[in-house]
């Protein structure tokens, strides 16, 4: 019972400072299966994303969690970084051979090798810290100026970047290999 109060009151003072509705997914289903309360509080944009990444085959979608965290951290719209990597590499199926890459990071173009990570949770905590500090902490605005500095025609590169966003924030999925059930 202590631990129910001690839930309630959480999930009351989330709600009233303003954590965003999105956040704060009450997975009821399993709720009387787990021993912790802890667990109940699911972001429903790491679900949505790795759901969508799976669609696309990616091997980037176990790490949604990852591009989650630290967009919060940095301060990086949640799609940001996932989308960068659809446009540089088709969401990580294209990268120069063991790099870990799949945003062109430090990749001068149509070079094929440049800058590697350890693992995609290196590369996903680089170029987000990355964005933020030489990026958005310098001044850029929008996808498009980051457009500019990221790539050689920013217009472009920033289209296709808003069309992976997009594509991301509106997925719905529709075929039953690609729905993800919560218990």
């Amino acid at each position: 019972m202590k631990q129910f109060k001690a839930f309630v009151a959480m999930l009351v003072a989330a709600i009233f400072l303003g954590a965003p509705s999105e956040v704060l997914a009450i997975e009821a289903a399993g709720a009387a299966q787990l021993a912790g309360f802890g667990e109940l509080l699911v972001d429903k944009r790491v679900t949505h994303l790795r759901t969508y990444l799976t669609s696309h085959n990616s091997p980037l979608a176990d790490e949604a969690e990852v591009f989650i965290r630290e967009a919060d951290r940095n301060s990086l719209d949640w799609k940001f970084v996932a989308a960068i990597s659809g446009v540089e590499s088709t969401f990580g199926k294209h990268i120069p051979s063991g790099s870990y890459n799949a945003w062109g990071w430090g990749i001068p173009t149509g070079a094929q090798s440049g800058i590697g990570f350890r693992n995609w949770e290196q590369g996903i905590v680089t170029v987000s810290e990355g964005l933020a500090k030489n990026y958005y902490g310098r001044g850029t605005k929008t996808v498009y100026d980051v457009g500019w500095i990221y790539a050689a025609n920013g217009n472009s590169w920033g289209n296709h970047v808003a069309f992976f966003m997009n594509k991301i924030e509106s997925f719905v999925p529709t075929s039953p290999e690609h729905l993800e059930v919560s218990i």
